[in-house]
């Protein structure tokens, strides 16, 4: 359970964050991150956290998303809204595998967003599935902390209330690489036209989706890096001989 990193992300009221702190040390979990709060460190905070003031004071806090999530091999996203381009959920027994499965020593995130308006699609996009807390579709609200703790309770049940086995053999590629790995996409994509005649935003959102649900390791990561290098170096010749039969 050290492998996983709660992340909450803007938190408007110290309270909410000392009391997700003590919702994940009754299941085990310590490792929490801050992603520009609103007022840290605050006595509420540590009021509100009871015997979980631990976890409180070795919080970790950052500037942005990529600061808590870049080095990390899996990001799950909790979200109750559904998008106009579906992306992939999972159920929390599915996702204590998932975790398990992104490696020895690898951080894994699951983020959570702010009080009042959750994730931004943008944020959303950075993460591998989606978790959507089963809720009465009359009132499907849950405060910070609930949401906290049922996904840490989940989780804590579905491990057996131990660490995941994590297999060695298979190294999920981390957050800071698949970003890098989207950026050349685009950009090889852009250089043979591919989306001239396209909605660039909408087709690289569904490759994002593609590709996050494949949960590509490091392996297939450099693969993929591979053929786009090859297919540049190609663009390059036909550019260059493009522009030599112009000059003769």
């Amino acid at each position: 359970m050290h492998a996983v990193r709660i992340v909450l992300v803007e938190p408007s009221h110290p309270g909410n964050i000392g009391a997700a702190a003590r919702a994940m040390k009754t299941m085990g979990f310590t490792s929490l991150h801050l992603v520009r709060p609103a007022r840290f460190p605050d006595p509420q905070a540590d009021w509100r956290a009871a015997q979980a003031v631990d976890v409180v004071a070795n919080a970790t806090v950052v500037d942005s998303l990529e600061d808590a999530i870049g080095d990390c091999a899996a990001v799950l996203g909790t979200s109750a809204r559904a998008r106009r381009i579906p992306w992939p959920r999972t159920d929390l027994a599915a996702a204590a595998q998932q975790l398990a499965e992104a490696g020895a020593g690898t951080p894994v995130a699951i983020l959570f967003g702010r009080e009042a308006s959750g994730l931004t699609n943008a944020e959303l996009q950075r993460c591998n599935q989606h978790i959507v807390i089963p809720s009465h579709p009359g009132y499907p609200s849950l405060n910070l902390a609930m949401a906290v703790q049922v996904v840490c309770y989940e989780l804590f049940k579905a491990t057996g209330g131990a660490a995941p086995e994590f297999t060695p053999d298979r190294r999920l590629a981390t957050v800071a690489a698949v970003e890098g790995f989207h950026a050349h996409l685009e950009a090889t994509l852009q250089r043979i036209d591919f989306l001239k005649d396209s909605a660039p935003r909408q087709a690289m959102t569904r490759l994002r989706r593609l590709f996050a649900r494949a949960a590509l390791d490091e392996t297939e990561l450099g693969m993929l890096r591979g053929i786009l290098t090859h297919v540049d170096e190609l663009a390059e010749r036909a550019e260059g001989a493009s522009g030599g039969g112009e000059s003769g």
